[in-house]
């Protein structure tokens, strides 16, 4: 191919890598690949910035069943480091546990420098599933609203980046996606007894979820609102959210050594002991 072919050739692909991604309709897969592998690049970096100036990063993710949470945070941790990108999903608490102030089986998952935790679901469990399938008291759930902001402010202040998302879905798309799970082998295990009989208390669902953000959408710890019904939107537009709420830099690798061009492999260098192998069966 001639210079003129190769340089016509490179235009029309860089064309294509910037073609914006349609506002409206279904999202197609190799678009929503191309632009989440963007996101994945500036996700590294911050993941570097995050690591170079020991910033503490602080994520929860908040929503019904259904939603989209655990999809979401999939797509964020896909490719960066576990040590640094940290998933939390406590289970119910022990009974020690339960003898705690409210907040301490949380506080000890909170990041230190150099770390960003992801809360699938978080303390916020109080104002939502908590109250509404009756596992505290009502006064539980208004001191807890009543306490929160001050303790988010705490956390504010102490260094912690503190962002709140609640992942927002329709009832016929929550209907849609729970029946899904009951008819897929790979999700089944995602529908629980309490997600069935949570099915059924929307409004009530919907009633916590208004008072929660009245109480604790506060200047130093907003809650972030994403719909959620396009599954694929909602994981590029949060993750863009975030990357634009945690500012930061390439850090410079001056100092990173290439990788060798030559290394010695030395022949005969086998276990003397026979290998048990996993059989090759695809």
């Amino acid at each position: 191919m001639g210079g003129g072919k190769k340089k016509k050739a490179r235009k029309a692909t860089e064309a294509r890598k910037a073609k914006p991604v349609e506002a409206s309709g279904p999202l197609k897969a190799k678009d929503y690949d191309r632009e989440l592998k963007k996101l994945h690049v500036e996700l590294v970096k911050l993941q570097q910035w995050v690591t170079h100036k020991g910033l503490k990063v602080c994520i929860v993710f908040e929503g019904r069943d259904g939603a989209g949470k655990g999809g979401a945070i999939k797509a964020i941790t896909e490719r960066v480091s576990p040590r640094v990108f940290r998933v939390v999903a406590l289970p119910a608490p022990s009974d020690r546990e339960k003898s705690q102030m409210y907040i301490q089986r949380y506080v000890r998952y909170w990041p230190a420098a150099g770390e960003v935790v992801i809360f699938d679901r978080s303390w916020y469990n109080r104002a939502g599933v908590e109250r509404v399938m009756g596992f505290c008291t009502e006064d539980q759930a208004k001191r807890f609203l009543a306490a929160t902001p001050a303790v988010e402010k705490a956390m504010v202040e102490s260094g912690i980046i503190l962002l709140k998302y609640w992942l927002e879905v329709s009832p016929d798309e929550q209907t849609r996606r729970l029946r899904a799970r009951a008819d897929d082998g790979r999700k089944i295990w995602k529908l629980s007894p309490m997600d069935i009989k949570s099915y059924t208390r929307w409004d009530d669902y919907s009633r916590a979820r208004n008072e929660m953000f009245a109480a604790t959408d506060t200047p130093w710890a907003p809650w972030h609102v994403v719909t959620s019904d396009d599954k694929k939107r909602a994981r590029l537009n949060l993750i863009a959210h975030l990357l634009g709420k945690v500012p930061h830099k390439k850090v410079p690798n001056d100092d990173q050594e290439p990788l060798p061009k030559h290394r010695k492999v030395s022949k005969g260098l086998e276990p003397a002991d026979p290998l048990k192998f996993v059989p090759e069966v695809y």
